[in-house]
């Protein structure tokens, strides 16, 4: 296997030039038993949600739900509520429109008709910073980029929070396309520059998001012909996004309020009027590792650092998540931890750390739950086999993608063709063009489970 492997490494030409680190462990034992630049910091990527899947797991636990409260300040009588009603986001990515629909059916049912003051969204569970600080200045506007606020609203079972889809339909040629916004809102406007080309020539669409406004531009073509295109655009400031789609639950269901609607603070006295509560973390982890959810990654560190310190911050969050890899082994002062999701190009890890986590989390009582959560090569399902569903059908491994600019990641669990079980962490940096990393870790855990 080593021979392989180094021929593998010397010899990929893809790889000259670039820093390619491999740690392979006994699955059964922990030994090491391959490394190349094992103990040299690489960018992790995506990898760097084992660690706060991990992280989680042990502070928050399985059965750790999200939580959102509909409060009313204020005396109701005669079906008017003298006083302010508060949505109170506590962090649940996976809010949908049909919550809100929810929410404001509970408001109604408790026999508010008119609201004799203002609608009031309450993000401050969380604190206001709503990109992490390594995240690049390019990838606000697209789905793996999105803003974090204790209150979210993701637009389908994705879960990408903070996003909307977009939808672009061919028309008549020389007609601009058809665009639609789901879920509908007034939220997000649209300037298509777009036109409709004649049938048979390629589509050519750029979708953008000006920053610090929700005004999509759609320039570019598409044929007659073309399928449609789909694009999650994240939103400027999600709690507004929240609101909005509360306010049209609202009036949907007959219901009048006198003052504005607006963001705030609920006061602590205010009475709880019903509590929404998210999946438990251990179904969470599905779309958050199968598909690489960075928003999921990013409130969860967030959610640590307000249940053990109290503040819902990147700086207490990320202080948790290091105090849990040191209690699962691996050795802080060899790291460097910015974010959740791996997004940002300053976290660093050696693949040795990351595969001594691996082996460490095996004897945890959440480890099949963790394990579950990984993609698996063996399922074509996409909330099963997740990035790995195209990928070595072959063979049998659950593990972690990563990718980022020039960055490809994978580690994780594999079987070999004997029966053997291996522990893997393949980092390979400063590639050309980081598409041409799948292929090579492709090839690396095929000589691993073939051997």
């Amino acid at each position: 296997m080593s021979e392989k492997l180094n021929h593998l490494i010397e010899n990929e030409p893809k790889l000259q030039g670039a820093i390619t680190g491999i740690s392979i462990r006994d699955g059964e034992t922990g030994e090491k038993l391959y490394g190349h630049n094992g103990d040299v910091r690489l960018r992790p990527a995506s990898n760097m949600k084992l660690l706060t899947a991990a992280a989680a797991l042990s502070v928050l636990g399985e059965d750790y739900r999200f939580t959102t409260e509909v409060l009313t300040e204020g005396s109701i009588t005669n079906n008017q509520l003298d006083g302010n009603l508060f949505l109170k986001g506590k962090g649940d990515p996976t809010l949908m429109p049909e919550d809100f629909d929810m929410f404001a059916k509970k408001v109604k049912e408790s026999g508010i008709d008119v609201i004799n003051g203002d609608i009031i969204a309450d993000d401050t569970w969380y604190d206001d910073v709503r990109l992490s600080p390594g995240l690049v200045w390019s990838d606000e506007h697209w789905y793996y980029g999105a803003q974090i606020s204790a209150l979210t609203v993701s637009p389908d079972k994705d879960f990408d929070a903070g996003t909307v889809v977009v939808e672009v339909a061919p028309a008549d040629t020389g007609d601009s396309p058809v665009v639609t916004v789901s879920p509908d809102t007034d939220y997000v406007q649209v300037k298509n520059n777009a036109k409709t080309t004649t049938p048979g020539g390629e589509e050519d669409l750029t979708l953008n998001r000006i920053h610090g406004e929700n005004v999509i531009t759609i320039d570019g073509t598409i044929p007659a012909d073309s399928a449609n295109v789909k694009e999650w655009m994240a939103v400027w400031e999600p709690t507004g996004y929240a609101l909005d789609l509360f306010r049209q639950s609202l009036e949907e269901r007959g219901i009048t309020w006198t003052g504005r609607v607006k963001t705030g603070q609920a006061p602590k006295k205010a009475d709880v009027l019903h509590t929404g509560k998210s999946m438990p973390l251990s179904e969470l982890l599905v779309p958050f590792m199968k598909l690489s959810n960075n928003t999921h990654a990013e409130i969860l560190v967030k959610e640590m650092g307000k249940v053990v310190h109290d503040e819902g911050s990147w700086e207490k969050g990320l202080d948790v998540v290091e105090s849990e890899m040191k209690s699962l082994g691996m050795t802080s002062d060899t790291t460097v931890i910015r974010d959740g999701s791996g997004i940002s190009h300053m976290n660093l890890l050696p693949p040795d750390e990351l595969s001594r986590l691996l082996y460490n989390v095996q004897d945890k009582e959440w480890f099949d739950t963790y394990l579950n959560a990984l993609p698996n090569s063996n399922a074509s399902d996409r909330m099963k086999g997740g990035t790995l569903r195209h990928r070595m059908n072959d063979v049998s491994i659950q593990a972690k993608t990563g990718t980022i600019d020039g960055v490809s990641t994978l580690s994780g669990y594999a079987e070999a063709t004997n029966g053997s079980k291996f522990i893997f962490s393949i980092m390979l940096n400063n590639l050309l063009d980081e598409e041409d990393g799948p292929e090579i870790e492709d090839k690396i855990v095929k000589i691993l489970v073939n051997q």
